[in-house]
């Protein structure tokens, strides 16, 4: 285990592996650098690859009241300043898409590409999904507690038969989250959004898309289109962990988006 204190006394877990341009993977809500299993060993024969834990989650610090997607976004600044960093391609899943989203536009100097994984730029004005969302999980958090909730994620995410093994893993990680860490991330996740700054991003983009998404994809071609130089592409028969469930598809289309950086 490697890690790295940045931000006023937090602890990032990270691996670090192979040589070059550097790739920077952010995880999801309640989950771990373990996002990317499929990914590390493909990308790091011809690429540096970071895998972090992000606060409140895995192994790195879970600090008592102090979350949100600002908050995490100075914390991976930091620790790219820390590894002596000047630039990273930023590739984030779900709540890392909006951690990936704040940087380029907080640091744009850091960030090369963009990668933006069945996300968006606006938790807190999503419709209808949204609040749905929203009021659904807070209210099944209080009353239900995580280990259920961590189980009907799981299955909302693999719920094919040959997905078993995919499906227990993502409930185990899920359910072994802090619960005070987990709500703060989530409840200030849902409450975050660039708005119009989303038209000051430069960076070239890639966004992912699964066609069995919470969100549908008319959802990332409404935001694809705000960008000022993004291509969206859409993975068939995939669910919003896209990275774990279709991770081919997902290294054959960030990996050609790469050879062309």
């Amino acid at each position: 285990m490697l890690k790295i204190q940045v931000n006023k006394g937090i602890t990032l877990d990270y691996e670090d592996h192979g040589k070059g341009n550097v790739l920077v993977f952010l995880h999801g809500l309640g989950s771990t650098k373990k996002d990317w299993d499929a990914q590390v060993p493909f990308f790091s024969k011809t690429h540096r690859v970071i895998t972090l834990d992000l606060r409140g989650h895995g192994d790195s610090t879970k600090p008592k009241d102090a979350y949100g997607v600002e908050l995490m976004t100075e914390d991976v600044k930091q620790f790219l300043d820390h590894l002596d960093i000047k630039k990273a391609t930023v590739i984030g899943f779900s709540m890392g898409g909006a951690v990936a989203f704040q940087m380029a536009v907080s640091y744009p100097e850091y960030v090369d590409n963009l990668v933006i994984v069945n996300s968006g730029p606006d938790f807190n004005n999503m419709g209808k999904i949204g609040e749905d969302l929203l009021n659904n999980r807070i209210e099944f958090l209080e009353t239900k507690g995580l280990a259920p909730l961590a189980k009907e994620i799981a299955f909302n995410m693999f719920p094919e038969d040959h997905q078993k093994d995919l499906r227990n893993e993502f409930e185990a990680r899920c359910k072994n989250n802090d619960y005070k860490a987990y709500y703060q991330s989530f409840f200030t996740l849902m409450h975050w959004g660039l708005g119009e700054k989303i038209h000051d991003i430069t960076a070239r983009t890639l966004v992912v898309a699964s066609d069995m998404d919470y969100t549908p994809v008319a959802f990332k071609e409404d935001y694809v289109n705000r960008l000022q130089q993004a291509t969206l592409v859409v993975i068939k028969n995939s669910r919003h962990g896209v990275v774990i469930d279709q991770p081919d598809a997902f290294n054959f289309e960030l990996n050609k988006f790469l050879k062309h950086e």
